[in-house]
């Protein structure tokens, strides 16, 4: 199986695929003084631009393992989140305390989604 990277660098790539599946990691890239609300509606407005690269879409998100730097941004976290996803339609996920690599990120998140069917080979 062939292994697709979209846009990669010597560091990373905004998506990696292999056998129809996508993985890639976001942080707020926009404003970063925003609030966990907006950090987090940040990061879900480009998983949906990074899902539409690799023929996918929100609904076809598996699970997303979110670092949060304090535990006490989780309800902000979720209402952004559970406004995001349809009824039915939330993936799995963790949510782990961590530092980020940037005192300003109070938010990272890393999805895996089925991408579409031109990536199963």
């Amino acid at each position: 199986m062939k292994i697709h990277r979209i846009n990669p660098t010597k560091r990373w790539s905004d998506v990696t695929v292999y056998n129809g599946i996508a993985h890639f990691v976001e942080v707020p890239e926009s404003d970063l003084s925003a609030d966990i609300k907006g950090q987090t509606a940040q990061i879900l407005s480009q998983a949906e631009e990074m899902l539409a690269s690799v023929g996918s879409d929100k609904t076809r998100v598996l699970s997303v393992t979110i670092y949060v730097t304090d535990f006490a941004h989780f309800e902000g976290l979720n209402e952004v989140w559970d406004a995001w996803f349809e009824e039915g339609t939330a993936p799995s996920r963790a949510c782990i305390k961590a530092e980020l690599a940037k005192p300003e990120y109070l938010v990272e998140m890393a999805f895996v989604a089925a991408a579409g069917e031109e990536y199963l080979s």
